[in-house]
């Protein structure tokens, strides 16, 4: 099975884009940490078709991170971020307090999330 790291971060851009049965699978297997039998026992099917519905929702996460980038471009933005705080921090000259540095950051995200 895949990167349950890497599955867990595409669902959390993804997810929406999941039929309602798909995420319930999904869910199910990573989050609810079910074993595929226990996930088919439930939805009263085999244990290769979950299987296979997990290998196909894999696949279309990855689809929509090929296309749209969302979890790549957050994470730039978010290391973007930290850099620039970090170098502000870091050369300080004008003495600037740690909350306007923090005001900073607060402004930096809600540019990021608008």
């Amino acid at each position: 099975m895949e990167d349950r790291f890497e599955i867990s971060e595409l669902m959390d851009f993804y997810a929406p884009l999941l039929t309602e049965k798909q995420l319930n699978i999904m869910n199910m297997y990573f989050n609810d940490d079910l074993s595929l039998a226990e996930i088919a026992e439930l939805n009263h099917t085999s244990r290769q078709a979950i299987h296979d519905s997990i290998k196909r929702c894999y696949k279309q996460l990855r689809s929509h991170e090929d296309k749209l980038r969302l979890k790549e471009k957050y994470f730039k933005r978010e290391s973007l971020k930290e850099n620039f705080i970090k170098n502000l921090k870091k050369n300080n000259t004008d003495n600037l307090s740690n909350e306007l540095i923090e005001q900073i950051n607060k402004s930096i995200e809600e540019i990021i999330n608008i």
